[in-house]
């Protein structure tokens, strides 16, 4: 049996999905985190651009991708989506309890700046933006792009947002 890249993509996506909302039940306890507007502006970002991301927008768009990559792009390109999920489920593993899909601050909180947090600043949303725009490049299409895009917009957003917090919170 041949799986297409389509599918493959899905799988791929559905899979850390799954596992990843299954694995926020092993966070640490929240002592605090960040204020509902600052969260929600940069969810709408990342919202927005995964809805350009998915298949059916770019059908109901009825948009011409900019290139065709063919089977083997395809693949190659999966496997770079792929590698940049499991770089954040490296990243997320090494924070352990720390991890939040807010922005918090959790009992005994502390900066991580080794493992993959030794390599990048912020692994998960590097991992994350390299699979959206791998994502992208498959799809070729301006909505996709445009999703990748905006999605980088939010992680970049949240990072922000996530430093300030941190560093009022953890300084001496």
């Amino acid at each position: 049996m041949t799986v297409r890249p389509s599918e493959m993509l899905e799988i791929i996506w559905i899979a850390w999905l799954a596992s990843w909302v299954a694995a926020s039940f092993w966070s640490g306890r929240t002592q605090r985190r960040v204020g509902t507007l600052e969260t929600w502006t940069y969810r709408a970002a990342m919202i927005a651009g995964g809805i350009l991301l998915v298949p059916w927008t770019t059908r109901v768009l009825a948009e011409k991708p900019f290139w065709e990559v063919g089977y083997r792009g395809a693949y190659v390109l999966a496997g770079m989506m792929l590698a940049g999920l499991l770089f954040t489920w490296w990243a997320r593993i090494y924070l352990g309890r720390l991890w939040s899909s807010a922005i918090t601050r959790k009992e005994d909180h502390r900066i991580v700046d080794t493992g993959p947090y030794g390599w990048v600043r912020h692994p998960i949303y590097t991992g994350l933006i390299a699979a959206a725009f791998a994502l992208a490049a498959i799809k070729a299409s301006p909505a996709a792009i445009l999703g990748a895009a905006l999605i980088t917009a939010g992680w970049w957003l949240k990072a922000r947002t996530e430093e300030a917090f941190l560093r009022q919170g953890l300084s001496p």
